[in-house]
């Protein structure tokens, strides 16, 4: 079962759950784990559980430097410094980071989009909330938000732009050099969503020319609550930590505090150690893969189910442009409830695929459907398991004639 360079039989052999028949297609949410990213887990606690740059003992210098390295895979992973990659609990906390972390004035300008997930839509509607900000909301073309609609709106008032690089409910890839380099002529800082990206492309924040970068270790193979927030090292110390105590100083005294000058300072108390190190695990193994054949693999899935869900027509599609998206495809049966629709297909072929409103309400409100179901490949997934998808959503359609 050798696809696009990749040997999926083999990577498959990884993931025991899916022994059980079952087709997970419910990544874009959380994906399976491979065992190497378990037993790192177990490795940690059974071998040389001890906390962090908090000893001289043997354990501790291993944990140390295993959760020190594992800052460093992230960094080379997405082209950074290792004091640019700060470990949080899930993207969600890095956004929330930024947002609280800004010196907020009424003057200021945020723009952002319909296509975000609740996580970089709220905290900023809150910012305008607290601090009067302007908001702006810009609405995608054909499910694809275009850089000419953020020239229009980006101006010298803008302190910050948040944008998803990858809609969670669509697919689509936003065009985030060309924003970027809008908002470098304009002085405002970008903030990129990159829970449905990093997973699934080759990402270089040098190349997108961010200023923060978030994402989530659970939507790409590590073990949930962890998480990275890049920020860009010029900006290390203007933003202002959201918790601060143990290992993030250098100095303290009864009347002032001296914060570290590199991720650290973010990084309060005793750490998700064994998650960190887990999710340096989940990097290695994405890059032993190789993120150019995981995107040709999936590429070749989700055109083979874009294509497929086209042929029915009590189907309707979300986004069925094949150009530049993800494998993250949104549609609805018609006349039945998306919940329903899940339901038909785990128990009718052990297939797992999320429902709802995918943590994006003003996507669905635009969209004029009250949630959809969501299939979310990724490099375990094969094409007979898209075949049996299409049969069964073929069936269940067949179920309203």
């Amino acid at each position: 079962m050798r696809e696009d360079g990749m040997n999926v039989e083999k990577i498959r052999e990884d993931f025991p759950i899916l022994d059980e028949g079952i087709i997970y297609m419910d990544s874009a949410a959380t994906s399976l784990t491979p065992e190497p990213v378990v037993a790192s887990i177990q490795s940690y606690y059974r071998d040389y559980n001890a906390n962090v740059e908090r000893g001289v003992h043997r354990l501790s210098q291993i944990a140390s430097q295993l959760y020190e390295d594992a800052h460093i895979k992230v960094a080379d992973f997405i082209n950074a410094k290792e004091e640019e990659i700060i470990f949080t609990k899930n993207a969600t906390e890095g956004i929330n980071l930024v947002a609280s972390g800004l010196v907020w004035e009424k003057k200021d300008k945020i723009v952002t989009s319909i296509l975000e997930h609740h996580s970089n839509l709220m905290p900023w509607l809150r910012v305008n909330k607290r601090f009067g900000v302007d908001l702006e909301i810009v609405k995608p073309k054909n499910g694809v938000l275009l850089s000419e609609d953020f020239e229009k709106v980006i101006d010298d008032s803008t302190k910050l732009v948040a944008l998803t690089h990858v809609s969670n409910v669509l697919g689509s890839i936003t065009p985030i050099k060309e924003i970027a380099k809008i908002c470098e002529d304009n002085n405002a800082l970008l903030l990129v969503d990159g829970a449905q990206s990093v997973p699934h492309l080759p990402v270089d924040v040098k190349e997108l020319g961010c200023d923060f970068l978030a994402f989530s270790g659970h939507k790409m193979l590590g073990p949930t609550g962890t998480g990275v927030l890049f920020m860009k090292k010029s900006l290390l110390e203007e933003i202002c930590p959201l918790v601060i105590g143990g290992g993030t100083i250098d100095d303290v005294s009864r009347e002032d505090y001296k914060l570290k000058e590199n991720y650290e300072r973010f990084e309060a108390g005793t750490p998700n150690i064994a998650g960190g190190i887990a999710l340096g695990k989940a990097v290695e193994y994405l890059e032993n893969i190789g993120m150019n054949d995981i995107r040709k693999h999936e590429e070749k899935l989700t055109k083979k189910f874009v294509l497929g869900l086209e042929e029915n027509e009590n189907v309707e599609v979300y986004h069925p442009d094949l150009e530049q998206r993800i494998g993250v495809i949104s549609f609805n049966v018609e006349s039945l409830n998306p919940h329903d629709v899940a339901l038909m297909l785990d128990n009718f072929s052990n297939i797992m695929v999320r429902s709802g409103y995918h943590c994006c309400i003003p996507l669905m409100k635009e969209l004029g459907v009250k949630g959809a179901v969501r299939a979310s490949l990724y490099l375990y997934n094969t094409e007979d398991e898209v075949e049996t998808l299409l049969i069964t959503i073929e069936d269940i359609a067949r179920s309203l004639v």
